[in-house]
């Protein structure tokens, strides 16, 4: 007979729409079941999961629109903690707003209420897609003008604003962390910091890649290892030390031309060409340089990976993992 007790120890409910058995679906359930045993994290979405996906730990279907059934989950499993990632990103999030509209926020509505009937702790990421044109650019700042012109980022402003709202009128445990683009092998998909990611995809199969954005055009980055320390940081500060429920957190800043020369050191005859689309429009009025000193000072968030270390990590991992196979119109970034 084996028994699972989850009556005293802590759940988690991790719900991504799109990409939950990718980038940051699959990578914080394994940090989490590490630190606190696999039968305790439970992975969700609406998609089929893989039997690797399957074998590490449990998976339940779950659709964000519909709160009845996110109600049953909740007793029924008695989570404690609810993680909430479900979002269409940026680029895909024009092109179906409506779509957008009900998962990112109806999605959102429903979760938080979820929390606040239950008493959960709640964490919902944000992103440097929060801000917009008017937004000071270099260095943007935790509290500042934000005004988006995505959905993505009009959602995430309202996330923000709601979380924060419920904390103060209900004592809720909202926390956000801002992320820039996330860079890691495994992505979701409709992310405007896409290329950062396809170009080891791309670049180190066929040796050629063309660019979606302008040579120059600077934003904050980070490496999925320190993507997920932060997090599991955050979760784990005490509430006394927070003096804010939403923090920006960074690595580093760069350019497509910054990475694509320090790719070209592992892969010299590597060919770049740039045709800018309208993702470049997005980036334009995204942050270049993230400051995250508020995260440093109250809950002594620290990076570890630069530009260099980055891209040897990235570089070893695709020579490790993927082949040449691989399907390169599912790799993409956070945002």
């Amino acid at each position: 007979m084996k028994i699972l007790f989850i009556f005293t120890n802590t759940i988690f409910l991790l719900y991504f729409h799109e990409g939950g058995l990718g980038q940051l679906g699959t990578e914080c359930a394994k940090l989490l079941r590490k630190k606190y045993g696999s039968e305790n994290v439970i992975l969700s979405d609406i998609i089929k999961p893989t039997e690797e996906s399957l074998s590490n730990g449990p998976f339940i279907f779950a659709d964000i629109l519909d709160f009845k059934g996110l109600q049953k989950i909740v007793v029924n499993y008695r989570i404690d903690w609810l993680i909430h990632f479900s979002a269409l990103l940026s680029a895909v999030g024009e092109q179906n707003v409506p779509l957008a509209v009900r998962v990112n926020i109806e999605g959102m509505h429903n979760v938080i209420e979820l929390a606040k009937q239950y008493k959960l702790r709640i964490f919902i990421p944000s992103t440097i897609g929060a801000f917009g044109p008017d937004s000071p650019r270099n260095p943007t700042p935790n509290v500042t003008i934000q005004r988006p012109r995505t959905i993505y980022g009009v959602s995430k402003v309202h996330a923000e604003l709601l979380g924060e709202y419920y904390h103060h009128r209900f004592g809720l445990d909202f926390r956000c962390l801002r992320f820039p683009g996330v860079i890691s092998c495994d992505p979701p998909g409709g992310g405007t910091t896409d290329y950062a990611v396809a170009v080891f995809h791309e670049g180190m199969v066929t040796r050629r890649y063309e660019c979606y954005l302008e040579p120059h055009t600077r934003l904050p980055m980070i490496y999925i290892e320190d993507c997920l320390s932060a997090l599991f940081q955050f979760l784990n500060t005490p509430n006394q030390r927070l003096r804010r429920r939403v923090y920006n957190v960074t690595a580093m800043s760069f350019t497509p031309e910054e990475l694509f020369s320090e790719l070209k050191k592992h892969v010299p005859d590597l060919k770049i060409s740039y045709k800018p689309d309208g993702r470049q429009y997005i980036a334009d009025s995204w942050p270049q340089v993230f400051d995250d000193s508020d995260a440093r000072r109250d809950w002594g968030w620290e990076h570890k990976y630069n530009l260099e270390k980055l891209v040897e990590s990235m570089v070893h991992d695709m020579k490790k993992n993927f082949s040449s196979k691989r399907s390169l119109t599912e790799v993409n970034s956070y945002v």
